[in-house]
């Protein structure tokens, strides 16, 4: 397999396979190149101790017991185990018995507190109600024993706690109903806490892959959820820690000559199995070995360290975090042989910390002494000696020699050149900090002296005079001329700099307002010249807030934003007012919304809505939509006002619809309607709309009309006389109310909504 191929779960997965169908002498090899790749494999493990088992080779099935148990806590590996030592200690009597019940705790200390250990307890209670009892003492012995067994099984959170509480409950009944009363109700209130919290704890558990191999971190969407299930589960395991561990002793098996040694700690038992599948995870580790020094148990934390690096021997953070743990327990020479392990820049400046802390500033004052002849040394070891000689020792003369030892080589750094400002300005020396400006500025590149720019004019602001300021700013101007991202902002923003000049932290001489305008304007003078830009800049940009500007001055916006193509948008004007209609740019634009037109010109009372909707350019576009317009709907958009906003009031469409008179259609038009019937004349469109002055009135119904004439006097009011109505419900109510008694009378026109009064003119 080659190194590019490493860690390709397909071929490992068509590798086990192969070996399942060889010879155990030919499928050994196989086996072992697989588990050198994945070490924590609990399934390739299983079938390659199966295979030896077959095999009959007991000496090579306890050889690869002791390589992978420990390590990989998965219960139909352990159970494997199980079954191994069972027939090794079958025709031993009762001194095998003994063997495998110590076998049996072992396990269950291990892989009694899985979720899936369910078969496990079930297993073990089985065997121990089958061990032989010769008198009453020993009869006594086992059933103390298997109810010692079902009490931790029926407090463990597994799959199988239902039937295992079911069977204790038989067990104590069969041996004692008395006693069983007292030890059930005892239990019960235990065996429920424990089934409330296996079944939250099976929402995480069913969020796992219980069969995915531990590969590298990569970006899948696979790998990363499933190392978001691991840290759940461990923020619940953490939470509530449902199993106390006692603390476990080494297990020797000397008929097998197998010694599995324990470490006496206690643990959540969610670590050790996310380890199987997060192997390659830096973080897991971390978490695992902090757990352990905040649990007491520094030295369990040391060896989950030491064995984390030989799993990851690359990764300097867990050297560093290895490192610290050290130091914080005492053992200085092993955190300094950490630090001066780890390559990098920051190893070096780390390790002078170092020896300050622990041994002082005379000691590190020998490293830096060392450090600095190093082919690698930054200048991050200059300044951390500096400000140490300067902070500790009180000696500021040795400071600020250690920094002009520094600016011999590092010269060419700007942020070393701010350090050094930053020394000087806790010295109150000015004159020395405008000269360390000017030697900088003079040996910088036009391109990398924009910070140093920037923070001698920061200084001449805050504590040089009117005069000094003013000349650095028209340098820094002048300077920076030839960089197109300062050059438009420094020369074309004097204003700006009279803002940056006054300001003071979050302190502004000029309102927000201001503030934001300007802004504008400089992310204009930037991006005025840029392509795919231009359809930005009639969106405006976004002002930045105060606290933001306080370290640019007027910071700009961003250029990442994507804006809306205008060019699609329809006009809305609130300012157009009732009966003025707005001319059309584009005759494409019409064609696309045909039905928007012929609403929007409909909306003026004044002009013919069948001529006033189309414009020259697109009437003929429109003549198949008048002519399917019927003539009541378009008298009916004629009459809605200009509205301001793009959605009308409900209660003012209607009141216009129901107290307007439309025109009456032609009765030739009429009989054509669908809803003609055969047993009456046509409603025409004035019917469908609830006008009534183009119907004949019947004879049999003039004395009613003269009844409802009268009852339109009393009741009917003007729209102006009545204030706009609230409740769109009450109205229609009414409306409801009053159709069921003229409705014998033909049509009735309801009068307005806005006054919520009813006129009952009929037909």
């Amino acid at each position: 397999m080659s190194a590019v191929d490493k860690y390709n779960v397909a071929s490992a997965e068509i590798l086990a396979n192969s070996a399942l169908h060889l010879p155990i002498t030919q499928a050994a090899p196989i086996y072992e190149q697989l588990l050198s790749i994945f070490p924590t494999a609990a399934k390739y493990w299983r079938q390659y101790v199966e295979a030896q088992m077959v095999a009959n080779n007991d000496d090579a099935t306890r050889q690869i017991f002791s390589r992978c148990l420990l390590n990989c806590l998965h219960v139909p590996l352990w159970r494997c185990y199980i079954r191994f030592i069972r027939k090794v200690n079958d025709k031993k009597g009762v001194e095998g018995q003994e063997e495998t019940r110590k076998a049996f705790d072992f396990m269950l200390s291990y892989v009694g507190a899985d979720i899936a250990s369910g078969p496990v307890w079930m297993e073990y209670i089985a065997f121990l109600k089958s061990l032989p009892a010769s008198n009453t003492q020993e009869e006594s012995q086992r059933m103390t024993a298997v109810r010692k067994a079902y009490q931790r099984a029926i407090v463990t959170p597994t799959q199988h706690i239902e039937q295992l509480w079911k069977d204790y409950e038989n067990f104590e009944n069969s041996v004692s109903r008395q006693l069983a009363k007292g030890l059930l109700s005892e239990y019960q209130p235990k065996y429920t806490s424990s089934r409330a919290v296996y079944k939250e704890l099976k929402k995480y558990a069913d969020e796992i892959d219980w069969n995915m191999l531990a590969v590298p971190p990569t970006d899948s969407c696979k790998d990363q959820m499933q190392w978001i299930a691991w840290k759940r589960l461990l923020a619940f395991e953490n939470e509530h820690n449902h199993m106390n561990w006692n603390k476990l002793s080494s297990y020797v098996d000397c008929h097998h000559s197998m010694l599995l040694v324990v470490c006496n700690i206690s643990f959540p038992y969610a670590y050790v199995p996310c380890l199987m599948y997060l192997y390659h995870y830096p973080d897991i580790w971390y978490d695992y070995a902090t757990w352990h020094a905040k649990s007491g148990s520094t030295d369990a934390a040391v060896k989950v360290f030491q064995r984390a690096l030989k799993v990851l021997p690359d990764s300097e953070v867990l050297k560093y975090a290895y490192a610290e743990l050290e130091e914080s327990r005492g053992a200085i020479p092993s955190a300094k042989k950490l630090y001066e392990s780890i390559l990098g820049d920051a190893a070096q400046t780390t390790a002078l910390l170092i020896y300050k802390t622990n041994e002082g500033v005379e000691a590190a004052r020998k490293y830096f002494l060392d450090a600095r002849k190093s082919p690698g040394c930054t200048y991050h070891v200059y300044v951390a000696y500096a400000l140490m000689a300067f902070c500790l020792d009180k000696d500021p003369k040795v400071a600020h020699n250690v920094f002009e030892a520094g600016m011999k080589h590092f010269m060419h750094e700007p942020l070393y050149i701010l350090e050094y400002a930053d020394f000087l300005s806790c010295l109150n020396d000015d004159r020395n900090i405008r000269a360390l400006f000017e030697r900088a500025l003079s040996s910088l590149p036009q391109e990398e002296s924009i910070e140093i720019w920037k923070r001698f004019t920061q200084f001449e602001r805050t504590y040089g005079d009117l005069t000094s300021m003013l000349k650095v700013e028209q340098r820094r101007k002048e300077a920076l001329s030839g960089i197109s991202e300062e050059g438009g902002s420094a020369l074309e923003t004097s204003l700006q700099d009279l803002i940056s000049r006054y300001s003071f932290k979050d302190l502004w001489p000029c309102s927000s307002k201001e503030l934001d305008h300007l802004s504008r304007q400089e992310w204009l003078l930037k991006n005025i010249g840029k392509k795919g830009e231009k359809s930005a800049l009639s969106n405006g940009s976004a002002a930045n807030d105060k606290s933001s500007s306080a370290t640019t001055g007027i910071s700009t916006a961003s250029l990442k934003i994507m804006h809306p193509d205008t060019s699609q948008m329809v006009i809305y004007d609130p300012k157009q007012h009732h009966g003025t209609t707005v001319p059309s740019n584009n005759t494409a634009s019409n064609l696309s919304n045909p039905v928007a037109s012929v609403v929007g010109a409909a909306s003026n009372p004044l002009i013919n809505p069948s001529v006033s909707m189309l414009d020259s350019g697109s009437a003929n576009a429109f003549d198949e939509v008048l002519k399917a317009t019927p003539p009541a709907l378009i008298a009916f958009m004629s009459s809605l006002p200009a509205v301001e906003g793009p959605s009308p009031n409900v209660d003012i469409v209607l009141s216009i619809c129901l107290q307007n008179d439309f025109p009456t259609c032609q009765t030739k038009k009429s009989t054509n309607l669908p809803s003609q019937r055969t047993t009456g004349p046509a409603p025409s469109t004035s019917d469908l709309s609830g006008s009534s002055k183009s119907h004949p009135i019947p004879r049999r119904q003039l004395g009613k009309r003269k009844d409802l004439d009268r009852q339109e006097e009393d009741e009917s009011t003007t729209v102006q006389s009545q204030p706009l109505p609230r409740d769109a419900f009450r109205i229609r109510q009414m409306q409801k109310a009053r159709g069921g008694s003229t409705s014998q009378t033909g049509s009735v026109s309801y009068g307005s909504a806005l006054s919520g009064d009813l006129s009952g003119s009929t037909c």
